[in-house]
């Protein structure tokens, strides 16, 4: 197992900031306003010669139990649990506030060791603060800018105090767009409020993320590590993505930036809608983004157990996907209840699936006799009475997959007949709703001379 170091701290003392450093890129919401992360995340880190793992929490606060705070405090507690070392956090231009040795108190009493951190120390003002932090009683504070990656050698020390020869072990990792390395990547996508995290946490078996009655609770997109069945899954819940018209704020506009970098870099994504609501114009916008960018896609209805017509909900569903969403005939929709588990093996089953489709590869002599024959009960269009003969095709890649096709003159052939083979190809060669990819190249004439 990898060693885990927590970072905690109360908010806005650049936790993420540290995070973001450590992991080598941005991966956590960074902004003035405090309590940005709610979450906890984790990633790889690389310091110097150390590899380990980061855990990103919330802020810490006293609030009244059941609140969206107490909440947060319970995720970040379980990051303290998990942890083999805590960074402790403190802002050393601002000093050693109540909320700090309010904090300091509960972390002597935890388990793993507890590093003490002054961070913000790029310049004079910070000198006071850092004094004041040894009266917190964790032994000197190191002094360390997070935004301007100052004090990383001694930060790297510290942790290498406490971490076995084994423990440095670094990380190996290799991806390849085109083979599949690694855990199968799976998104959850959907507007705000319709189940996402609670589908998560019903598929991993515990409150890994944060739920409640609240709208827009996740900012981040969590990424997981998890097996179903024996197989390696990295989850990713992310945030609710409304209309880009009324999305104004900083924080919100940021979120929705993740929910969009995390279905970019995803396998298979599942957009989760409601029973009773059904397929809203925002839904098929998600949607058409996930097939623009070649993912695999697959429609959860929630809040299956609480749909009072359900023979209706899903024919509206399929009726709705057929006409706004033709370009991608046969996406699988499955209803479940994230709530009470229902139909949660038939949602993996159907990912696993659509994942050995958008991975498929199909023999090059498959596909020039079932273009033969296409193309003789259906011949593309005459333009300007010459015909458009289709000499060649080829599988270019997959993940999603790509074909090229040599014709005599690209150019001329309509968008029309190009859907026409897209829409042929996934009923005759068994390719239901995954993005396809067809390009034209022009074909060498044997007759022309030579240049």
């Amino acid at each position: 197992m990898s060693f885990k170091v927590a970072i905690v701290g109360r908010p806005n003392v650049g936790k993420s900031t540290l995070f973001n450093r450590l992991s080598g890129r941005r991966q956590a919401l960074v902004d003035e306003t405090p309590g940005v992360t709610r979450d906890r995340r984790s990633a790889e880190a690389h310091l110097l010669d150390l590899s380990f793992t980061v855990i990103d929490t919330a802020g810490l606060e006293d609030a009244p139990a059941a609140s969206l705070q107490a909440r947060m405090g319970e995720q970040t507690d379980k990051a303290v649990a998990e942890a083999d070392l805590i960074l402790f956090l403190i802002d050393a231009r601002a000093g050693v506030t109540a909320l700090d040795r309010h904090f300091a108190n509960g972390l002597r009493r935890a388990r793993p060791p507890v590093v003490l951190i002054a961070n913000k120390c790029e310049g004079a003002a910070a000198e006071a603060g850092r004094h004041e932090a040894f009266a917190l009683g964790f032994g000197e504070p190191i002094p360390v800018s997070a935004e301007h990656a100052l004090g990383l050698s001694d930060l790297r020390d510290a942790i290498a105090e406490h971490m076995s020869p084994s423990d440095s072990a670094p990380i190996d990792k290799a991806e390849d767009d085109d083979e599949p390395q690694g855990p199968l990547r799976l998104a959850i996508v959907g507007r705000p409020n319709v189940g996402k995290s609670t589908l998560v946490n019903r598929l991993l078996g515990e409150e890994r993320v944060l739920t409640g009655p609240e709208a827009g609770i996740t900012r981040d997109a969590i990424e997981v590590e998890w097996s179903y069945d024996g197989r390696p899954i990295r989850l990713i819940d992310t945030a609710g993505l409304r209309r880009r018209s009324r999305t104004s704020a900083k924080l919100e506009k940021l979120s929705a930036s993740e929910t969009r970098r995390a279905i970019d870099f995803a396998e298979v994504v599942v957009l989760v809608i409601e029973a009773e609501t059904g397929l809203e114009k925002q839904d098929l916008t998600i949607a058409r983004q996930v097939v623009e960018e070649g993912r695999a896609l697959i429609i959860a209805i929630n809040k299956w157990d609480a749909c009072a017509d359900r023979e209706a909900a899903q024919t509206a569903v399929r009726d709705r996907l057929k006409r706004s969403l033709s370009q991608t005939g046969g996406i699988l929709v499955v209803p479940i209840s994230g709530l009470r588990g229902q139909h949660l093996d038939r949602l993996m089953t159907a990912v696993f699936a659509v994942r050995e489709v958008w991975e498929r590869r199909i023999p090059t002599g498959a596909l020039n006799r079932w273009l033969t024959a296409t193309t003789q009960a259906h011949p593309p269009p005459a333009a300007k009475g010459r015909r458009i003969k289709l000499r060649y095709m080829t599988q270019a890649k997959a993940r999603p997959p790509t074909f090229v096709i040599f014709c005599s003159r690209p150019e001329a052939l309509p968008a029309s007949y190009l859907r026409y083979l897209e829409n042929a190809m996934r009923a005759d060669l068994d390719m239901p709703g995954t993005p396809i990819r067809i390009h034209l190249r022009k074909g060498e004439n044997p007759y022309a001379p030579e240049k």
